[in-house]
């Protein structure tokens, strides 16, 4: 899974709503069709992991995939039963903050069919709502 070989800080603060659209990565760069994001919210490095897999799974080594999103905000947790007080918890997981309207996979090299079928399957696996793009040349 994806993470992060070292931060400036261990721990960030707890994160808040993610206001207005994306402003970087909103255009397929890579490949010919994307799947981008329809909503803010944080994708966990599981999601992107199982996500990248359904895509190479369905494509069967045929073309190329690109993943846009990196996880590189922590998020902590304390452990169960513990009582109030003794400082923040220790780093669960890592999430990428998605913003809406931003590119998170890119494929390249297969039809738009299979594209949009392997990308769809992506979908399902990610925590926020997404749809299929095209490059626009």
């Amino acid at each position: 899974m994806l993470q992060p070989r070292k931060t400036k800080y261990r721990k960030l603060f707890k994160p808040r709503s993610l206001p207005g659209p994306a402003v970087k990565g909103t255009k397929v760069s890579f490949g010919e069709f994307g799947l981008r994001a329809d909503e803010s919210g944080h994708v966990s490095s599981r999601q992107i992991e199982a996500a990248r897999r359904a895509i190479v799974h369905f494509i069967k080594r045929g073309g190329r995939v690109w993943i846009r999103i990196f996880p590189a905000m922590p998020i902590t947790k304390k452990p169960p039963e513990t009582r109030m007080g003794g400082g923040k918890g220790d780093v669960d997981h890592w999430v990428a903050v998605v913003r809406l309207g931003q590119v998170m996979f890119e494929m390249g090299g297969v039809d738009e069919v299979t594209a949009k079928e392997a990308l769809r399957l992506a979908a399902m696996k990610l925590a926020v709502k997404s749809s299929f793009a095209r490059k626009n040349i």
